[in-house]
């Protein structure tokens, strides 16, 4: 069991650090930090959401997050909304900005894995999607686990 998840560990990474190193080429704009799109990653998915709400969704500290929140606002892509029911919390969203970049990373990342996918031959692309339900479970079984 070892053996496998070293296996998939490496080759989930390895896809992840080329195609990441791809995209930074071909969109515009500096590239961020991980952490940083993380972060617009689980306010764009939860707009409105808290620091706190945001640190727990991403297994980390809340002053940490506060660090990332601060520099995405000071970059313009994201924006602290003061949350009606108390004045003290920050709701945030994602800015126009942020969201124009994202979609041009996710249409840059999904072509770039598209036209890598449309180089296997029909049984690899058949193998790689008969094991996303097995991943996807995996995903969620890491996610819940302490």
């Amino acid at each position: 069991m070892t053996e496998l998840a070293d296996r998939l560990l490496g080759a989930v990474q390895g896809i992840r650090r080329v195609v990441r190193r791809r995209v930074r080429a071909e969109v515009p704009g500096s590239p961020l930090p991980g952490a940083q799109v993380e972060v617009l990653r689980v306010v764009a998915d939860h707009p409105g959401i808290g620091v706190a709400a945001a640190a727990r969704a991403l297994h980390l500290a809340n002053n940490s997050v506060s660090t990332l929140v601060n520099q995405l606002a000071d970059a313009g892509l994201l924006r602290r909304e003061p949350d009606p029911a108390d004045r003290r919390a920050a709701r945030l969203e994602i800015t126009g900005a942020a969201r124009d970049r994202m979609a041009s990373w996710r249409r840059a990342r999904t072509g770039l894995v598209a036209e890598a996918l449309a180089a296997l031959s029909e049984e690899d692309r058949d193998a790689i999607e008969n094991a996303l339900p097995a991943l996807e479970k995996l995903m969620g079984v890491l996610k819940e686990q302490p």
